[in-house]
């Protein structure tokens, strides 16, 4: 039998709510019902695409009764005070990462998190990546027999502005957090963290004592270790790789190419274009395949979304690191 699709709320439509609405409207599972946005004409705009109501009040959108999800794409200070009031009113949420900069914040809400028996899904797109997934699984299955080490390469095209970098909570905050993830995805048992980071190269990350630079070292109960190299530019383009090194093997994900087409003249020899531009290219699919999973959940079918508990124990190895980095020692965690 068809199910009725799920309406969504979106709060937010800056870039990333933009690639939420895409998502919502190409899914058959799912129909973007409100849209809510502070700043009213990118809502108009996006519900004039979509055919939804537009707001400029999430809380108009979460007590309409008019949806049956919330997706929550503002900016990070609003997410706990969202999350919270989507839980309140009964109202299964996938939100953006971090849940908050500040972990405090995060304790707070986690007791009505669990009490409430509501869904609460984090944005850790990646674990979605049929790549990224395919290599977890065969980890799982045990092909390449224990997992020793993994290797996590991370780099962004260019540096954020100097704006941003203010308000981001840092680069293990901000950006590494996805491969806190990724690392607990393949090895959930995470004892201690160590990172180094340095201000190489990024003007606006020596204005606000960020890192453009860095490299963290989790250690698991195993004894496996997992390396998760960053930076802040990369002349290559967006540089996303994985490497699982075991007792019988290794699997490793190399970087998605914007063509399969290669060039071979008597100067260079196949030659290849350059990697994708950034994450909204390299994680399209991702981010269809996290909601399509996430709808799943709202319906209360069995889905591996990541949850609170998943953003919890990320933003805890952010803090870590960040810890770890400026007072140069290792710091035990419990996630």
């Amino acid at each position: 039998m068809t199910q009725t699709p799920v309406r969504f709320g979106l709060i937010g439509t800056g870039r990333i709510g933009q690639v939420h609405a895409a998502s919502i409207v190409a899914d058959p599972d799912a129909t973007l019902a409100w849209v809510a946005d502070p700043f009213v004409d990118g809502a108009r705009a996006v519900a004039e695409r979509t055919g939804a109501r537009a707001t400029a009040s999430a809380e108009e959108l979460i007590a309409s009764g008019e949806v049956d999800a919330v997706l929550i794409a503002s900016p990070t200070p609003t997410h706990v005070d969202l999350i919270e009031a989507s839980v309140r009113a009964g109202l299964p949420v996938l939100c953006e990462k971090p849940i908050d900069l500040d972990i405090a914040r995060v304790e707070a809400l986690s007791p009505l998190v669990r009490s409430s028996g509501v869904p609460v899904a984090l944005g850790f797109n990646r674990r979605f990546d049929r790549d990224f997934a395919a290599v977890r699984a065969r980890v799982a299955a045990g092909e390449i027999g224990d997992l020793e080490q993994l290797i996590i390469i991370s780099r962004d095209p260019a540096a954020p502005p100097a704006d941003y970098v203010r308000v981001s909570g840092g680069i293990f905050r901000d950006m590494t957090i996805h491969d806190f993830d990724m690392a607990r995805f393949f090895l959930p048992e995470i004892v201690s963290v160590s990172a180094t980071g340095t201000q190489a190269f990024d003007p606006g990350a020596r204005e606000h004592g960020d890192f453009d630079t860095a490299v963290t070292t989790l250690r698991t109960a195993s004894g496996a270790v997992v390396t998760i190299v960053n930076s802040r530019h990369s002349a290559i383009g967006y540089d996303q790789r994985i490497e699982a090194f075991g007792a019988r093997g290794m699997l490793q994900v190399a970087n998605a190419p914007t063509s399969l087409v290669s060039h071979s003249t008597a100067a260079a020899v196949d030659a290849k274009p350059a990697f994708g531009e950034f994450f909204l290219e390299r994680y399209a699919q991702a981010y269809a395949s996290e909601l399509s999973e996430f709808i799943k959940l709202a319906r209360g079918e069995a889905s591996t979304s990541p949850t609170f508990e998943d953003g919890r124990a990320a933003l805890i190895l952010a803090d870590a690191a960040q810890r770890s980095a400026t007072e140069g020692v290792a710091v035990a965690v419990e996630v």
